[in-house]
C-alpha cells in the first residue's frame, strides 16, 4: 500500500499539469473556500505604473474600470473576480496591463452593451490575459479597435443554461490588429469572431462543442496555425477575408448535415496548407472564391477523409489552385452544384477510388483521375439516402448507372497526374520539407 500511495504522489504533478493544459491552463485555478467579498476597484485606484496587485485567496466584486497602464493583477492561482451579473467584471482602457491567474466570472447578459469578462477598447494597447478562467460571462474577451495585445492559456465559456445562438463569443476581435491568441481552449460559446481585424495570429487553440470556432470577416492576413477545433458547426470561416495563411490545422465532427470544416466565401490568395479536414459532412466549402480570378487560393498538402463531400462547390468556380491533397474515404470526393469544378487546377492530388496503374513505377497514374457526375443517382434527388451509401443495392445500382447511363455524366474534374502511392509521395515530399 505504502508503494502504490508513494507511486500517486510522483505522478500527482504530472497529472495535475495534464489537467491543466487540458483545459487550456497553464497552471491549475483553485476555487475559493473563503466566499467573504472585497472591492477590488479601491486596490486599482491606488496602483501605481509599475505596480503588482497579488490577490489573496478571496472573492474580489468586478465590473471594475482600469484606467492606470502597466499593472499587474495576479490573481496567484487562488482568486475570483465577480462581476455580480451587471456589465462587463474588467474594462481596460489603458495600455500595458497585465491580469494573470485568476477566475473571471458572473458578467452581464445584454448583447448590446457586448457584456464581457474582460473588455479592451479605446486603443488599448500590449495588454496580456493570461492563465484565466473565463465562465459565466456573455462575452469571454471583447478587444474593440486595440491592438498588439495577447491572450494565452485560457479557458473561456459562456452562460451554460442558454441555448447556443443566445450565447456570446469566447473572443471577439472588432478592428483590432497585431493580437495574438494562444493555447486556450474555448467551449459552450456561440462562435469566436474576427471581423475587420488584419494581421492576428491564432495558434494551438481548442474549440468543443460550438457553433463557429473561427468566423472571419473582412479580416486580412491572418495566420491560423495548429489548431484543433471539433465538435463544432462549422470550424473555420473565410468570408470577405483575404490572404489567410491556415496551416498545420486539424478540424473535425462539424455536426449537421450542413456541417464544413473550411468555409470560403469571397475571399482570394488564401494558402490552406498542411490540414487535415475529416469526419464532417463537408471537407471544403466554395462560394465565390477566389473573388478575384487572378488572385490564387492555393489548397495544397491536406487531408479531406471520410467526409461526405470532400469538396463542394456552390457554383461554377475557377481558380483555386489544388494539389498534392490527400483525399481518401469520402462519400464523394468532389461536387459542384452548378456547371464543373473543371476550371480550377487540379494537379498530383491523391484519390483513394482511382481506378488505374502505374507502370512506370514514378508514382504518377499512366491515366488521369476523371470524375464524373452521374444525374440519375438516387443521392442527388433525395440526400437523406446517402445514409445508405454503401449498402449492396446501392452498388448494384451505382455500378450499373457507370455501366449505361441514361444522359450524358457530367465531368466534375480531370486530375491529370494524380498521386499512385500516397505513402510513397507524402514520405518524398517529408523529406524535401525537413531538408
Amino acid at each position: 500500500m505504502k508503494i502504490i500511495k508513494l507511486f500517486i504522489l510522483l505522478l500527482l504533478p504530472f497529472i495535475l499539469n495534464a489537467q491543466a493544459e487540458d483545459s487550456g491552463l497553464s497552471s491549475k485555478l483553485k476555487e475559493v473556500s473563503n466566499k467573504d467579498t472585497l472591492a477590488l476597484q479601491p486596490l486599482i485606484d491606488n496602483a501605481l505604473p509599475g505596480d503588482t496587485i497579488k490577490l489573496e485567496a478571496r472573492v474580489y466584486r468586478g465590473e471594475v474600470m482600469i484606467k492606470t497602464g502597466s499593472i499587474v493583477i495576479d490573481g496567484q492561482g487562488q482568486a475570483i473576480i465577480d462581476g455580480g451579473g451587471k456589465g462587463s467584471v474588467i474594462s481596460i482602457r489603458a495600455n500595458g496591463v497585465y491580469i494573470r491567474n485568476v477566475i473571471i466570472q458572473n458578467s452581464g447578459g445584454l448583447h448590446d452593451h457586448v457584456d464581457s469578462g474582460v473588455s479592451i477598447a479605446d486603443s488599448s494597447q500590449y495588454i496580456t490575459i493570461e492563465n484565466c478562467r473565463i465562465r459565466e460571462c456573455l462575452f469571454g474577451i471583447d478587444v474593440m479597435q486595440s491592438f498588439k495585445n495577447k491572450v494565452i492559456h485560457c479557458e473561456i465559456s459562456s452562460f451554460m443554461k442558454r441555448e447556443s445562438a443566445l450565447k456570446g463569443d469566447a473572443i471577439r476581435l472588432w478592428y483590432s490588429m497585431d493580437n495574438i491568441v494562444q493555447y486556450n481552449y474555448w467551449h459552450h460559446v456561440r462562435d469566436m469572431v474576427v471581423w475587420y481585424s488584419a494581421e492576428n495570429l491564432f495558434q494551438n487553440n481548442k474549440s468543443v462543442g460550438n457553433r463557429y470556432s473561427i468566423h472571419f470577416m473582412y479580416s486580412h492576413n491572418n495566420r491560423i496555425q495548429n489548431n484543433y477545433f471539433t465538435g463544432n458547426s462549422v470550424g473555420v470561416f473565410l468570408m470577405y477575408s483575404q490572404k489567410t495563411i491556415m496551416t498545420g490545422n486539424t478540424i473535425a465532427n462539424c455536426k449537421g448535415p450542413s456541417g464544413m470544416c473550411l468555409g470560403m466565401k469571397e475571399t482570394s490568395s488564401n494558402q490552406i496548407l498542411n490540414n487535415k479536414f475529416i469526419y464532417s459532412a463537408e471537407g471544403i466549402h466554395f462560394d465565390v472564391s477566389p473573388y478575384v480570378l487572378e488572385q490564387t487560393n492555393t489548397i495544397q498538402d491536406n487531408e479531406i477523409a471520410f467526409c461526405n463531400i470532400g469538396m463542394k462547390f456552390h457554383n461554377r468556380q475557377e481558380g483555386n489552385l489544388i494539389r498534392y491533397n490527400y483525399f481518401h474515404n469520402n462519400l464523394l470526393q468532389v461536387f459542384s452544384e452548378v456547371g464543373s469544378a473543371n476550371l480550377n487546377i487540379w494537379e498530383n492530388n491523391y484519390w483513394d477510388d482511382y481506378e488505374g496503374f502505374d507502370r512506370d513505377g514514378d508514382n504518377i497514374g499512366d491515366n488521369p483521375y476523371v470524375l464524373l457526375s452521374y444525374t440519375e443517382h438516387l443521392w442527388n434527388f433525395d440526400e437523406n439516402l446517402r445514409f445508405f451509401y454503401g449498402a449492396p443495392i446501392l452498388s448494384v445500382l451505382d455500378f450499373l448507372e457507370k455501366l449505361a447511363p441514361f444522359s450524358k455524366p457530367k465531368l466534375v474534374l480531370r486530375d491529370k497526374k494524380p498521386i499512385y502511392n500516397w505513402k510513397e509521395e507524402y514520405k518524398e515530399r517529408k523529406e524535401k520539407q525537413d531538408e
